[in-house]
Parts: structure tokens; C-alpha cells; sequence
């Protein structure tokens, strides 16, 4: 058995996305049926990781992919194994996951893309019937996608007779090793047939990933659109520098300067995760948190919630947030900095997704400067220094906004009535200066002036810091908590989409 080793996967076959004419998916040599699903889906050109996977999967060979979330890899597993299909009865593919969610959401993916085929698919995982879930399985399913727990009590206790899945793909593998799922997947590998073509997609490859790779493939290609741990070139990514006790000041500041659709913001605690999903609810925002204390029941009501954009700030922990895949997330903050690089990539992952553009932004202080610095090195990322706009800059900037909308406002039949009845007492320059008022009453800028350390203070810090380290200075220590100044009052419409409603 000719397996690669770590260094091997490192510096062989490594293939980085060029700028050159990317195929079609018409080239591929799909079935007709699945041609068709692709086209009423509106695929035409295959994405970097489709087009450097697709064709080694339809040969049949083992395959590492790197890529980053949002890249379009279910498809580049999913399109050529249901193309390779025998479709002769049992189960053909098995895809495990590291969430339900997840599970969920490539299981309506596969199925959309085999449907014409007749293709069944079945999600796996806990908290449901394990009867409903075998009986779905034994009356044709041809494609399983579970999660690793439910998946490796169900193959120990022999649940799942006759499984021997010719495919078997690890999706999202780093997720699943985050989450301590290794132990489980090595021993659900002890189950499954010898005999099989096995994919591996992660966004990164810690050490532990490589090692689990080394042992389940077999002479595979490793296929990366990804250098090293580079992140995904859609994602702009910006940096600002603030003293411990104005992080919720400045995230605040910073979602009314910023153009937003959807946002997460990553904490470190689920306690930090409670507190500021309430500070950003009490100033206007549907802010709801979201991490690993919440029952099942809350956690899909708030995942919900932001798919049907009735929250527009998800507060989340890293371990929360796993799996989760909304393509319309317009920004990531980092409330604080996180604890590695690989974090950092998966929690900036989660926007500029299928092909969007997204905003990563992340709050340090001087203390954690050389944590950032780091990250940036290992990563091989640009992160602008940007200064947090002033109360001034952003009520001038909502001013602006407001002179559009006014422009671009329908006048509505009633309006003439409401202005019949103001013209009894006040004169039409009145009235009008009287509903400005109004509205920029509703988009007022709460909170200090200035948020941030300034240009001249920020200089001597660093350089009194880089004195100190100079010859080999202590460990940086990394400051902790949050700051809880709170705001009253209603919320101000700084972003794309009005937030003048409470959550």
C-alpha cells in the first residue's frame, strides 16, 4: 500500500489556482441527468477547487482538497460521484460532517444534483430516531451524510448491516478535528471497506489532519487553491487598535459605519456571547447569540433566524459556529483577536462566499499586537490598519445616506393628507425641517466621540513595546474580558438595511 507521507503532502502535487481559462461544466463529461439539474441550478463555469477536483474524482482516485469555505466543494465531490454511480441498490456514498447542520445542507445539495437520476440521500445524526434513520437507509438510500457520533454509535452496535459504502468522503475534516471528533473517525474508518475511493476536504491541514490522511488515502492527489493557510482573496480584511475597555464602543461604531447585511461577531466565551447579544439588542440591533450551553431547539431557531434575515448580528463562538454555511454574511468581527491562525481563517471563512465579497474585521490591543503580527506571518494574509470613524464621521456619513433615500423615496397617495393637516399650522420649510428632524432623530450616533488609540499614542506604545521585546522579551500575555460600557436608546440606520425595530 503505497501511502504519501506529511512532507509529501506539503510540497508534491500541489496545484495553485492560475489565472487561466477555468472549464465549463458542459466539459466534464457529466451524465445528461446531472447536466441538467447543473444548469437549472445556473452553474455554467466550475469554480478553481471544482475544476482541479472533478476530474480526478471521475477517474476514481483518493484525493486531498484544500479549499476554503464557501468555494464550491460539495459540488466538486458531489457532481462527479453521483456521475460514477452504479445505482444497484445500498448505500454508495458516505459523507460525514461535523454538524447536523451541515449534514443538512450538503444533503439538499446532493439531492438537488441527483434528483433526475432518482438519487436518494439520508442525514444521520443525533438527536433524531435512529429507527426512522435506518428505515430511510434500508428503502434505497444511495447517499448517507451523518455526523461522526451518531454515525460510529449506529456501525458499533451494528446497526447498519451490509455497509459498505464504495465512496467515502471526510468533509470539512480540520472542523471535525477542532471539535474532537479525530478518535471517531479513526475508528469508523475500521468499519467501512478497504476497498474504496476516499476524499478529504479541509480548509486548512493542522499536523493531525495530515497524520489522518496519511493513513485512510492511498496515494492520493492533494489538490489546493489555497497557498498554505492564505485566505480567500474576496474577504478584505482590516485591523483596529483599542484600549481593553472600548471593544463593545467600537463594535458598535463600527456596525453603523459599516455597510452590513448579515454579521457575526466571534467571542471567545459563551458568557462574553450572552452579554454582548444583549448590549447590541438594548442600541436597536436583532443581535442573538449563539453557542454550545443552548439547546438544540434554540440553537436551529437562531440559525433560522438568519437565514430568514430576522437577525441581522449573529454573536457566536468559534465551536458554535462550526458548520454553519450562509452565503450572505457581509461581515466577521473578532470581538478578540483568536487563539491561532487557523481559527482566524476559519472565522473570516464564513464570509465572501460564492464568489461575494465580505469584510473581516478584528479588534486588538496594544498587548495583543504581536499575537496579530503572528497570525498575519502564518496566515500569508494583508490586513489593513484602519482608525475607528469618529461620531462626527458617521453622523455625516448617515447624513449622506439620508439625502439618498430621501431622493429615492416614492411618494405614497396618503402622504398628501398628512401634509393637508401639518400645512394648518406650520409653513411647508417648517414641515419639512420637522420630518428631517425626525428622521435623524432615529439615526443617532450614540457613545464617545472618538473610539480607538490615536495615531501619536499608538506610535510610542509600539515602539516602547518593541524596546521592551528587543534581545528576547517575555511571552506576550493576552488581555482578557471585555469592555461593558452599555448604550441606551434606539439604533441608528449606519447599514445597508434599517434597524430602527427592537429585537
Amino acid at each position: 500500500m503505497s501511502l504519501y507521507t506529511s512532507e509529501n503532502m506539503q510540497q508534491e502535487n500541489i496545484n495553485e489556482t492560475t489565472d487561466q481559462q477555468l472549464p465549463s461544466f458542459e466539459d466534464f463529461g457529466f451524465k445528461r441527468e446531472i447536466m441538467q439539474s447543473i444548469r437549472y441550478a445556473g452553474f455554467r463555469v466550475a469554480s478553481p477547487i471544482q475544476a482541479k477536483a472533478i476530474p480526478v474524482v471521475m477517474e476514481g482516485r483518493d484525493v486531498v482538497g484544500q479549499a476554503h469555505t464557501g468555494t464550491g466543494k460539495t459540488a466538486a465531490f458531489g457532481l462527479p460521484v453521483i456521475n460514477n454511480m452504479h445505482l444497484k441498490g445500498g448505500v454508495e456514498a458516505l459523507i460525514i460532517t461535523p454538524t447536523r447542520e451541515l449534514a443538512n445542507q450538503v444533503s439538499d445539495e446532493l439531492y438537488k444534483y441527483g434528483k433526475k437520476l432518482g438519487i436518494r440521500t439520508v442525514t444521520v445524526y443525533g438527536g433524531s430516531s435512529y429507527g426512522r434513520q435506518i428505515g430511510l437507509i434500508e428503502r434505497g438510500a444511495q447517499i448517507v451524510i451523518a455526523t461522526p457520533g451518531r454515525l460510529m454509535d449506529m456501525l458499533s452496535r451494528d446497526m447498519l448491516p451490509n455497509f459498505t459504502p464504495s465512496t467515502v468522503i471526510l468533509d470539512e475534516a480540520d472542523e471535525m478535528l477542532d471539535m474532537g471528533f479525530l478518535d471517531d473517525i479513526n475508528e469508523i474508518f475500521t468499519y467501512l471497506p478497504q476497498d474504496r475511493q476516499t476524499l478529504l476536504f479541509s480548509a486548512t491541514m493542522p499536523e493531525p489532519i495530515k497524520q489522518l490522511a496519511k493513513r485512510i488515502l492511498i496515494d492520493p492527489e492533494f489538490i489546493s487553491i489555497t497557498k498554505g493557510e492564505t485566505t480567500n482573496k474576496d474577504i478584505a480584511q482590516q485591523y483596529y487598535v483599542i484600549d481593553e475597555n472600548e471593544r463593545d464602543d467600537a463594535i458598535i461604531r463600527l456596525l453603523d459605519a459599516e455597510e452590513t447585511d448579515k454579521v457575526i461577531v466571534f467571542c471567545r466565551t459563551k458568557r462574553e456571547v450572552d452579554r454582548l447579544s444583549n448590549v447590541l439588542s438594548a442600541v436597536g440591533y436583532n443581535a442573538k447569540g449563539l453557542h454550545g450551553d443552548m439547546e438544540q431547539r434554540q440553537r436551529e431557531s437562531v440559525i433560522k433566524g438568519v437565514k430568514d434575515n430576522a437577525i441581522d448580528v449573529l454573536v457566536a463562538t468559534d465551536v458554535a459556529a462550526r458548520g454553519i454555511h450562509i452565503n450572505d454574511i457581509s461581515h466577521v468581527f473578532n470581538y478578540h483577536i483568536p487563539f491561532d491562525p487557523e481559527s482566524y481563517v476559519h472565522r473570516i471563512g464564513r464570509t465572501g462566499r460564492a464568489g461575494q465579497k465580505g469584510m473581516a474585521i478584528t479588534l486588538v490591543t496594544p498587548l495583543e499586537f504581536k499575537e496579530l503580527q503572528r497570525i498575519k506571518a502564518k496566515v500569508g494574509t494583508t490586513m489593513e490598519h484602519a482608525y475607528i470613524p469618529s461620531k462626527g464621521d458617521v453622523k455625516a456619513s448617515q447624513l449622506n445616506k439620508l439625502i439618498a433615500d430621501i431622493e429615492g423615496q416614492s411618494v405614497y397617495n396618503e402622504a398628501h393628507t398628512v401634509l393637508d393637516a401639518l400645512k394648518e399650522d406650520y409653513d411647508q420649510t417648517q414641515i419639512a425641517y420637522k420630518l428631517i428632524s425626525l428622521l435623524m432623530e432615529r439615526t443617532s450616533v450614540k457613545g464617545p466621540n472618538t473610539i480607538g488609540i490615536a495615531p501619536q499614542r499608538l506610535e510610542k506604545i509600539l515602539k516602547s513595546m518593541e524596546r521592551n521585546n528587543r534581545g528576547g522579551g517575555g511571552r506576550n500575555r493576552r488581555s482578557s474580558g471585555g469592555g461593558s460600557r452599555r448604550y441606551s436608546g434606539r439604533n441608528r440606520s449606519g447599514s445597508s438595511r434599517s434597524r430602527s425595530h427592537r429585537s
